[in-house]
């Protein structure tokens, strides 16, 4: 990871144009964004959740039922194939993927969790915050529609727990209906303090979809009785845990000296027992 060092005195742009640098520094930020993504699946394993990794695409007709895709359908990349309903879509979160590979299954005591690695994106674009291209960490629950306000306050429970470890400074927020898409019946964003932007950034979200993933794909729950009418769905959970360049940009921020970057205790462990990167100034990387 590279950044650039401006001196205090000089006119800083937010879109980084005109900024006049004085020096570069150079910090192993590979090596840390490794250590969120080994560091997270090994956090929820102790959880009791299950770890998947998703594909990247998905096809059209398994996108559309689980995802809002007449709302999403331009927003989303996809490879369009050479007849209708060939298109494939690459995934918003690891949340649809998941949530289809259940497609059509019945389940006498719905509870299965997973996560999982998935790419999203968004409208910040300064510096990492926001790229189209990242690794995330993704709680997603499949369980008997009695029990999801239960898991959802756990899954929100999850996620606080691990920016508390990072010693990260955050709020929870409860978004307001007319914000939500037709899937979440409710969401809660967990926003983290950046010492330097001086303001809360979204890091991650929780939803409870309910039944509404579960209906389009036939997932189902319960034993069937003689004489039952109604079918019972599962209702579908997701939270992120992490995301790693949103995480690390908070870390940075949070982390940084004059003279590096001071490595947290719970990460030691996954950065080959590096406690601190210094800054190197005026250097680049000789090989990339």
């Amino acid at each position: 990871m590279i950044h650039n060092l401006l001196h205090s005195m000089e006119w800083r742009s937010k879109t980084e144009d005109g900024n006049k640098i004085i020096c570069t520094h150079v910090i192993d930020g590979v090596k840390l964004t490794l250590a969120l993504i080994n560091y997270g699946p090994q956090y929820l394993g102790k959880r009791g959740y299950t770890k998947i990794q998703t594909p990247y695409f998905m096809c059209r007709d398994m996108m559309t039922k689980t995802a809002q895709l007449s709302q999403y359908d331009e927003e989303l990349y996809k490879i369009s194939g050479d007849g209708e309903g060939d298109d494939k879509y690459l995934i918003a979160t690891s949340e649809q993927p998941i949530s289809a590979f259940h497609s059509g299954e019945w389940f006498e005591n719905a509870l299965g969790a997973a996560p999982a690695k998935a790419g999203a994106h968004g409208k910040d674009t300064w510096g990492i915050f926001r790229v189209h291209q990242f690794e995330k960490i993704e709680q997603f629950v499949l369980t008997d529609p009695e029990k999801s306000w239960k898991i959802f306050e756990e899954m929100i429970g999850a996620f606080e727990d691990f920016f508390k470890s990072l010693g990260i400074s955050y709020r929870v927020v409860s978004i307001v209906s007319g914000a939500l898409n037709d899937a979440a019946a409710k969401m809660y964003d967990l926003e983290a303090w950046f010492p330097f932007q001086g303001q809360y950034l979204e890091l991650v979200s929780c939803s409870n979809c309910t039944d509404y993933q579960s209906r389009n794909l036939e997932i189902r729950c319960g034993t069937k009785k003689m004489g039952d009418r109604e079918k019972k769905y599962v209702h579908c959970l997701n939270s992120t845990l992490c995301a790693t360049e949103r995480a690390l940009c908070c870390l940075v921020e949070t982390y940084q000296t004059p003279k590096g970057l001071r490595i947290l205790e719970v990460l030691v462990p996954f950065m080959s027992g590096v406690e601190f990167i210094p800054y190197i100034k005026d250097s680049v990387p000789e090989r990339v």
